[in-house]
C-alpha cells in the first residue's frame, strides 16, 4: 500500500510540474546561463513549493487551504509584480563571454526564487485535491503515514522532472555563443514578462 502511494505520488509531481510555464522557463535560461546546477535547484524549489501545497491538501489542512485561497489576490499580485522584475531584469541582462566558463553563482537564490514563485499560485492546492480525488486517494488525507509517502512522492516526480530539465538543456550549452545568449535572454525575459503581466491582468 505504502509503495502505491509513492509511485501515485511520483505520478502526481511530475505531471504537475512537466508543464512548462515561467519556472520552465526560468529553468532553461538560468541552465543555459549559469549551468546546470543553478537551473537544477531553480527546479528543487518549485518541487518543495509543490510539495507545500500537496501537503496542504494531502493532510486536509482546510484552514490553511481556505486562507491562502481567500488571499490568492494579493498572493498573485505579488507573484506577478516578481514576475514582471525578473522579466525585465532577465531581457537586460548582459550576455558572457564565454558560457562554457560561466560559474554556477547563487545557487541558494535560485532556490528561494522559484520557491517563492511557485507558492504564488494558491490554486495548486486546488488542482492537487482534485487529482487526489479522481485517483481515489482521498482516503490518504486522514492517514498520516499514507498522505505523508504521497506527498514524499510528489516532491520526487517534480524533482526527477527539473533534473531531466536541467540535465538536457546543459548538453546543449556548449553550442550557445554570446550572440545566441543574448538572444536566450530577451527571449526569457519576455516571456517570464508575459507571464507576469498576465498574472496581474487576471486580477483584473
Amino acid at each position: 500500500m505504502t509503495q502505491s502511494y509513492l509511485l501515485k505520488g511520483i505520478l502526481i509531481g511530475f505531471s504537475i510540474a512537466a508543464p512548462v510555464g515561467p519556472i520552465g522557463v526560468l529553468c532553461i535560461r538560468r541552465t543555459l546561463v549559469e549551468g546546470r546546477f543553478s537551473g537544477l535547484f531553480s527546479g528543487l524549489g518549485a518541487a518543495t513549493a509543490d510539495a507545500v501545497y500537496g501537503s496542504i491538501a494531502g493532510f486536509g489542512l482546510t484552514l490553511v487551504s481556505s486562507f491562502l485561497l481567500d488571499q490568492q489576490s494579493w498572493i498573485r499580485l505579488i507573484g506577478g509584480c516578481f514576475l514582471i522584475y525578473l522579466g525585465l531584469k532577465t531581457f537586460i541582462s548582459r550576455s558572457v563571454e564565454n558560457v562554457t566558463e560561466t560559474q554556477n553563482r547563487g545557487l541558494l537564490g535560485a532556490y528561494i526564487s522559484t520557491f517563492f514563485l511557485t507558492l504564488t499560485n494558491p490554486m495548486t492546492i486546488l488542482s492537487f485535491a482534485a487529482i487526489f480525488a479522481g485517483l481515489g486517494l482521498g482516503a490518504a488525507t486522514g492517514h498520516y503515514t499514507s498522505a505523508g509517502v504521497l506527498i514524499a512522492g510528489v516532491f520526487f516526480g517534480s524533482a526527477t522532472w527539473w533534473i531531466i530539465l536541467s540535465f538536457g538543456v546543459s548538453m546543449l550549452r556548449r553550442q550557445f555563443n554570446r550572440y545566441a545568449m543574448r538572444w536566450v535572454n530577451r527571449v526569457s525575459g519576455l516571456v517570464i514578462l508575459a507571464f507576469g503581466v498576465t498574472a496581474l491582468w487576471s486580477l483584473v
